[in-house]
This record gives structure tokens, C-alpha cells and sequence, in this order.
């Protein structure tokens, strides 16, 4: 992804973020800029006027708990409110999978060592480099001042959840000892659509795992079908080592 590569293109940044003065620039007003990017200082802001107007009142579509899933639900809101869900989804993303092909930046996120200061200031140049909208780069941000970029993996996925149920999909997983072939994928998808009914939409994702040695194990919603090998030969092993009552 091209925004994925500006995000790379930036670590070389970091280690001189990390190196340069701390700084404290509207630090007090972070987790007010989440909800609200247009947050100034309280002083020069009007709100007798701002109190007036009624913000549109929106709701997760799935309860989280957790403290990934507070996160992950405050940005929900946010991002709902200045309409810009599958936008910062997609930054989401795209910092998660730039981590991952970075141990730079991985190991940046996970140090509690490092200064706040130094965490916002690196966060607020980086997101800056990957022209992030301010809701994404306000919400790392707030993650960066307070210890919690080592979560973003976590809080994402979250985030996805929601932006999902919002677009009505359901995420089914399918986990293979190796890929289904297109035709087993488009009838599995099709059943699985099928029991779903009309509003929703099954989002496939496909798992290999060579330990369940054959068939397939599918999570859909908060169901688990389990047809693999693994778990069939368990079922006959425990069938077999059940006493016989020849008296019943």
C-alpha cells in the first residue's frame, strides 16, 4: 500500500525523534482532540455557543469491553461523527502492517522507555509524513501519551469489528491444512450466506494450519464448527477407550 510505504519511508525519522529535545505542545488537550479535532485551547473557545449545538448521538453496533475495546470504541465514535469510519480503518491498517515489516518502529511502540514527550512528537511527525486525517493522528496520539502504542494491533483489529458490524458483515474463519480451492470457497461462503439471510454479509478468511491434519474448523459469530481430522480422530480415541457395559 502506498500510504504503508510513506509510513516506512518515515522510521528513518523516528531515531532522530527519539534523539531530539522532549516537547509538550498540547499534551493537556489530547484526548479532547480525539473526539473534537478542532480543540482549542479552553480559554480562547466560546462555550456557552459550542454547548448549544447537538452533536449526532451515535452508538457502537457491538459492545467492548477491555481496555482495547474502550479504545477501539472511542474511535468508533469520532470517527463516526466526522464520517470518516473505513478511512481511519484503513491508517489503522496500514501503521499495523508498516510495524510489522519494521522492527524499528515495532520495538519504538513497545518501549515503555521512551519519553511521552518523545512518543507524541515521533507519532505526530510520522502521521504527518503519511498524511493520516487528524482523527487517526489524534487517536495515536493519545495512545503515544499514554503508554499504549503497543496495543495498536489489538485495538484495531477491535476497531475492524465494529466497522464491520456497522457495514453488516459477519467475519467467518476458515481454518485448512492447505487453501480451499475457489469453487469449495464460493459454496462455503454461499452457505454461510444462506444462514445468514438478507442484511448481512459473510467476510471469508481463510487460515492454514497443518496440525488439524485434514477437513476444516469454521468460526462464524460465536459458533464453531469443528469437521477436522484432528478433532474426529480425538472423538474415536475417547469412543474407544470408553468401557463396553455388556450388561446395559
Amino acid at each position: 500500500m502506498a500510504m504503508a510505504g510513506r509510513i516506512r519511508s518515515s522510521v528513518p525519522r523516528l531515531t532522530k525523534a527519539l534523539m531530539s529535545d522532549s516537547v509538550s505542545t498540547q499534551r493537556l488537550n489530547v484526548e479532547r482532540a480525539l473526539i473534537c479535532p478542532n480543540f482549542t485551547d479552553p480559554q480562547s473557545r466560546n462555550f456557552a455557543s459550542a454547548s448549544s449545538t447537538k452533536e449526532p448521538k451515535i452508538k457502537v453496533p457491538v459492545a467492548m469491553f477491555g481496555g482495547s475495546g474502550n479504545y477501539a470504541s472511542a474511535l468508533y465514535i469520532a470517527a463516526a461523527k466526522a464520517k470518516t469510519l473505513e478511512k481511519v480503518e484503513a491508517e489503522l491498517l496500514d501503521l499495523v502492517a508498516a510495524s510489522q515489516k519494521s522492527p524499528t518502529f515495532s520495538q519504538f511502540m513497545k518501549d515503555l522507555a521512551v519519553p511521552a514527550d518523545t512518543r507524541v512528537k515521533a507519532m505526530t511527525q510520522i502521521c504527518d509524513q503519511a498524511k493520516f486525517s487528524e482523527i487517526t493522528k489524534n487517536f495515536l496520539v493519545v495512545l503515544a501519551d499514554n503508554g499504549r502504542l503497543r496495543h495498536v494491533d489489538t485495538i484495531a483489529k477491535r476497531f475492524s469489528d465494529l466497522t464491520m458490524a456497522h457495514r453488516g458483515e459477519v467475519k467467518a474463519i476458515v481454518t485448512t491444512v492447505i487453501p480451499l480451492p475457489a469453487e469449495e470457497e464460493k459454496e462455503l461462503k454461499d452457505t454461510l450466506q444462506e444462514i445468514l439471510g438478507k442484511g448481512k454479509k459473510v467476510k471469508l478468511e481463510q487460515k492454514i494450519d497443518p496440525s488439524i491434519l485434514g477437513g476444516l474448523v469454521v468460526e462464524f459469530g460465536q459458533k464453531v464448527f469443528d469437521m477436522s481430522i484432528k478433532t474426529r480422530a480425538k472423538q474415536m480415541e475417547r469412543f474407544l477407550r470408553d468401557p463396553i457395559n455388556f450388561d446395559a
